[in-house]
């Protein structure tokens, strides 16, 4: 309740400020940031892509526009999604907190689960919508959206004034997907590939539907490449064979920064580049284990392939541009960097786990530092537990079980594998079926929860990810002064998060 109160006392106070501010004709704005200027925000973000898919981190899927972006920003070498799956991941976002603390202990499967982004949160929709922002989302969803059978918030509740979505991924596939949700109602089958349609609304969202007397908020979190896959062929040839999944997958990309290329011409005819801040990311690393930069692990994994992502931020003028920092970041940032770079009070009476990254982005690094070291939790994954502290990695295995029916999950993921292979990876009415049977199966329990929120871990592996980026070379017998400290951090950090989660489990809302 204490919370609650809390996020309704930020919102209000916030709001109050706004409306001064309005009738100054400005923003609260720090130094950095003159009131004159009221600066967009755009966040767009990416589905399961990995640390090696787009061409300015090396990998093999042409992407003019997201390189051109780099160019006239800060590309980070080391920048980190919130989890090693999405939902929770888009909840540090939205949120900077940590994900358990918002509400979200894996990816949300809303018919069965009572999971979704706690409304106490204040997210930073609802933070630029207090300073006079338009706010709309589009895209994936994926923290919880009502049901035939589960009552939930809704991006609206959230801060949003608008939203174009879907509950989880783009079905049947990214091909005229007949699963979005404009502003809670269904749209039915829209022609088309998922990428081009957001886009698509978003471009109407900016033209015909935002009030152009204020800044905006356009936050676009695509379905791409997550699967199941679709492109038009004529980019899958570029990549390889028509039936080739590989190839599939980075057609997926290509469109992507095809569709993102006609969103920023649109943005820059609406205003200057210099009064838009973006900022562009994947919620995960890639499930394909050659996509994720030669990383260990891939999606689901606390290892780097499954945390480790793009991070590039632009606003010209303000962020130098064509600059690489190593310097780890990550979406856990997001939220506190935006406060920091437009002067705007961060929320009260919460934890923010995400650091204020804007000394770094304005070429003052001395006065950066991290206030906590960056921290993962993801249950099923192994291992289950990890922290980034300066150089060094920390991770560990679980001490506890989890109760599944592992025999049942391996005997359904056979056979749905041996149909896409027949199937050529075209999903049909079976596979599609026989997906969301594994996805029940595999999907987090909140019957776990008191399990997981008193379970421990063991197995403790320290790697130093300067000297050691894929983790070949475990120092913890080598360190184990190392390893004492970062293990103190990583369990005080953990009994603080556990301490703020929810118990879903008891089916009433914490």
């Amino acid at each position: 309740m204490a919370k609650e109160l809390g996020r309704r006392e930020f919102l209000k106070k916030a709001t109050q400020t706004a409306a001064a501010v309005a009738v100054s004709g400005g923003v609260v704005m720090s130094a950095t940031v003159s009131a004159e200027r009221r600066p967009n925000v755009v966040v767009l973000m990416a589905d399961d892509l990995g640390w090696g898919d787009i061409g300015c981190y090396d990998g093999p899927v042409r992407t003019p526009a997201l390189d051109g972006l780099a160019a006239k920003g800060m590309r980070f070498t080391d920048f980190y999604s919130g989890c090693a799956v999405c939902s929770p991941s888009r909840a540090v976002l939205m949120t900077g907190r940590h994900h358990i603390r918002a509400g979200v202990y894996s990816w949300i499967f809303d018919q069965y689960q009572e999971s979704h982004l706690l409304e106490r949160e204040v997210t930073l929709a609802e933070v630029l919508k207090s300073q006079g922002y338009s706010t709309a989302h589009m895209g994936k969803w994926h923290l919880g959206l009502p049901t035939w059978n589960r009552k939930k918030p809704t991006p609206t509740d959230h801060g949003f004034d608008y939203w174009f979505a879907t509950l989880n991924n783009a079905g049947p596939s990214h091909k005229d997907p007949d699963n979005l949700i404009r502003n809670g109602e269904p749209v039915g089958e829209t022609e088309g590939y998922a990428c081009q349609i957001v886009v698509d609304e978003a471009i109407t969202w900016l033209e015909r539907k935002r009030d152009p007397e204020k800044p905006f908020f356009l936050n676009v979190w695509f379905h791409e490449p997550h699967a199941p896959l679709a492109a038009p062929d004529e980019m899958v040839s570029q990549y390889g064979e028509l039936n080739d999944e590989a190839a599939i997958y980075s057609a997926t990309i290509d469109n992507t920064d095809r569709a993102i290329a006609r969103l920023l011409t649109k943005l820059e005819k609406i205003d200057s580049p210099e009064n838009t801040l973006i900022i562009y990311s994947s919620d995960n690393g890639s499930y394909r284990a050659d996509r994720c930069g030669g990383l260990r692990g891939s999606k689901g994994s606390n290892y780097q392939g499954g945390i480790r992502v793009p991070g590039i931020i632009s606003w010209p003028g303000t962020i130098p541009q064509g600059r690489v920092e190593s310097e780890p970041g990550g979406l856990v940032d997001v939220l506190p960097t935006v406060c920091g770079l437009f002067g705007i009070e961060k929320p009260r009476g919460v934890h923010l786990d995400g650091s204020d990254l804007s000394p770094i982005l304005t070429n003052r690094h001395q006065e950066f530092r991290r206030h906590q070291p960056m921290f993962w939790h993801l249950a099923q994954s192994y291992p289950a537990v990890g922290i980034r502290d300066g150089d060094y990695a920390l991770v560990a295995a679980r001490d506890y079980d989890l109760p599944r029916d592992e025999k049942k999950i391996r005997s359904k993921t056979d056979r749905y594998e041996e149909l896409l292979r027949r199937n050529n990876g075209r999903q049909a009415n079976e596979t599609r079926r026989l997906r969301a049977e594994i996805l029940s199966l595999t999907m987090f329990q909140e019957a776990w929860i008191p399990i997981v929120k008193s379970g421990n871990y063991k197995q403790y592996q320290l790697y130093d990810l300067v000297k050691d980026p894929k983790q070949e070379q475990d120092l913890a017998e080598q360190l184990p002064d190392v390893v004492a400290r970062l293990k103190n951090k990583l369990l005080e950090i953990n009994a603080s998060v556990m301490a703020d989660a929810p118990d879903w489990h008891l089916a009433a809302d914490p």
